[in-house]
C-alpha cells in the first residue's frame, strides 16, 4: 500500500494536555489524539462535518526542532476582575509558563493522491488558531517506508489495549474516552529546519 503524505510546517505549535487546566508551567503534548487528527480532517474536508470517526487521514507524524518556554497571561474564567484590597488593586490575572514546540512537521498520510492534493490547499492548525501550518509537499512512500524513512510521535488509536493509555475525550464522540499507544520513530526533535 502506498501513502500520498502532506508535509505541513509551522513556526510553533502547542498541543493543550487533557490533564493540564491552569498548571503554572505546562509542556506541549507531542502527540495527537483521535478528537483533534479528526478536527484537522474536519477542517480539510468539510463535506465530512456530519460524519462520525476518521474518515481520510490513514496516519500522521510530528516532529519539532525543540521546546521554548514562554510566559503567557490569562484570567480566570468569567473575564478580568479587579478589586481593591487593603488599599492595592488586586486582580485575577496570572502568568502561566507554557513548552511550545518550535518548528514543528505535521505529516498526514492518505491512500489516494486525490486526497493529498486537497489537503495541499488547505491551512491547518495544531489546536489553537495561532498555530497555523502550511502544507509544503506531497511525499509518496509504501508503508513500511512511512515508518522507517519519517521520524516523530505517533499515537496508533488501535493495536495492544495493554501498551494504550487515556489520551482524553473525544468531543466528536459524546465526550468519549480516547485511548492510544504512543510511539516514536527515529529521532522526533530535529536538529535542523529542514
Amino acid at each position: 500500500m502506498m501513502y500520498y503524505i502532506v508535509k505541513y510546517d509551522g513556526h510553533f505549535g502547542f498541543i493543550k494536555p487533557w490533564t493540564a487546566v491552569r498548571d503554572g508551567e505546562t509542556f506541549s503534548q507531542q502527540f495527537l489524539t483521535p478528537s483533534i487528527v479528526e478536527g484537522i480532517e474536519k477542517k480539510i474536508f468539510p463535506e465530512l462535518l456530519q460524519t462520525k470517526g476518521i474518515q481520510k487521514i490513514k496516519r500522521h507524524r510530528l516532529n519539532y526542532l525543540g521546546i521554548d518556554v514562554q510566559q503567557e497571561r490569562t484570567w480566570s474564567k468569567g473575564g478580568f476582575k479587579a478589586r481593591m484590597d487593603k488599599g492595592k488593586y488586586k486582580t485575577n490575572l496570572a502568568i502561566i509558563l507554557r513548552g511550545i514546540m518550535l518548528e514543528p512537521h505535521l505529516y498526514l498520510a492518505f491512500e489516494n493522491e486525490i486526497d493529498a492534493k486537497e489537503a495541499m490547499q488547505q491551512h491547518i492548525c495544531l489546536c489553537r488558531n495561532e498555530d497555523v501550518m502550511l502544507p509544503s509537499e506531497i511525499i509518496i512512500k509504501s508503508k513500511s517506508d512511512f515508518d522507517k524513512d519519517i521520524e516523530g510521535f505517533e499515537l496508533l488509536f488501535e493495536g495492544d489495549e495493554e501498551s494504550m493509555f487515556k489520551v482524553g475525550h473525544n468531543r466528536f464522540d459524546d465526550v468519549a474516552e480516547m485511548y492510544g499507544q504512543l510511539k516514536v520513530f527515529g529521532n522526533p526533535i530535529r536538529e535542523s529546519l529542514t
